[in-house]
C-alpha cells in the first residue's frame, strides 16, 4: 500500500510544485495539506475537544496537549515509519482491526447516551447536570488528551503511518518541510476547532445539546468504522 503513497502525493500537489517555489515549500504545502484532510474528520480525538469546549473546562489546556500529542506521531511518522517504507501486511491489519474495534466501542458510548436522553424526551436529570457541571483537573484533562491521541489505532494510522509513508515522496530538507507542514496543519485546525467549541459552549451551554452531538458523533464512529472494515474485507 504505502509504495503507491508517494506517487499519489505527489500527483495530488503537482499542481504547486510551480518552479518560483522551492522544494522545501512546496512539501511544506503539501504536507500541510494532507495533514488538514486527515484531521478533520470527527474522531474520538475532536470529539473529545468538543466536548471538553461545551462544557468550558480545560479546553485551551487540551488543544495544547492535542497539539503537542499530534505533533510526536507525525515527527514518528516522518522519521521512523516514513524510513522504514511500508509494515507488514499482517501489523498494518492490525492497526486497522483495532482501530474498527475502538471507533465502534466509542461510538456505542456515544449512541447510548442519546437514547437515554432521546427515551427522555432530552430531559436531563438534576443528578445528570451536576455530574456534567462537576470539575475535572488539569490533570485529569491531560491524561484524557493524550489518551485519545496516543491509545488511538486510528491516530497513529492517519497521523504516523500514512504521512509518514507519503513522505517517502520527498528527500532530505523537503521531507523535513514536509513533516513540518504536517504539524503546522495539526496546529492550525485544533486552534481553529478549539475555537469553535469554545464559541459553542458560549452559546449552547445547555446539557441537552450534548445529546446531539453524541447522535452526530456516533453516526460518523460508524461511518469510519465501516469505511475501514470494508477496505480491510476487499
Amino acid at each position: 500500500m504505502f509504495d503507491v503513497l508517494p506517487s499519489i502525493v505527489t500527483a495530488l500537489t503537482g499542481s504547486l510544485a510551480a518552479p518560483t517555489l522551492p522544494a522545501f515549500s512546496t512539501a511544506f504545502l503539501a504536507g500541510m495539506a494532507l495533514s488538514l484532510s486527515l484531521i478533520m474528520a470527527i474522531g474520538p480525538q475532536n470529539a473529545h475537544l468538543l466536548r471538553m469546549g461545551l462544557s468550558r473546562q480545560h479546553l485551551w489546556l487540551t488543544v495544547v496537549v492535542c497539539v503537542i500529542a499530534d505533533m510526536a506521531l507525525i515527527a514518528v511518522g516522518v522519521i521512523g515509519l516514513g524510513q522504514l517504507g511500508q509494515l507488514s501486511d499482517r501489523l498494518y491489519g492490525a492497526l486497522l482491526g483495532a482501530t474498527v474495534l475502538v471507533l465502534l466501542i466509542y461510538g456505542w458510548q456515544a449512541a447510548r447516551r442519546f437514547w437515554e436522553g432521546f427515551w427522555r424526551g432530552f430531559k436531563v436529570p438534576a443528578q445528570e447536570v451536576d455530574r456534567a457541571n462537576q470539575t475535572v483537573s488539569r490533570r485529569q484533562a491531560v491524561t484524557a488528551a493524550l489518551t485519545f491521541s496516543w491509545l488511538n489505532p486510528h491516530a497513529w494510522i492517519d497521523t504516523a503511518v500514512l504521512i509518514g509513508g507519503a513522505s517517502l515522496a520527498y528527500q532530505a530538507d523537503a521531507r523535513t518541510g514536509f513533516g513540518v507542514g504536517a504539524m503546522v496543519g495539526s496546529l492550525i485546525w485544533f486552534v481553529a476547532f478549539g475555537a469553535l467549541a469554545w464559541w459553542m459552549g458560549k452559546r449552547l451551554g445547555q446539557t441537552s445539546i450534548w445529546r446531539w452531538m453524541d447522535g452526530l458523533v456516533a453516526i460518523m464512529m460508524w461511518a469510519i468504522a465501516a469505511t475501514i472494515a470494508l477496505d480491510v474485507v476487499s
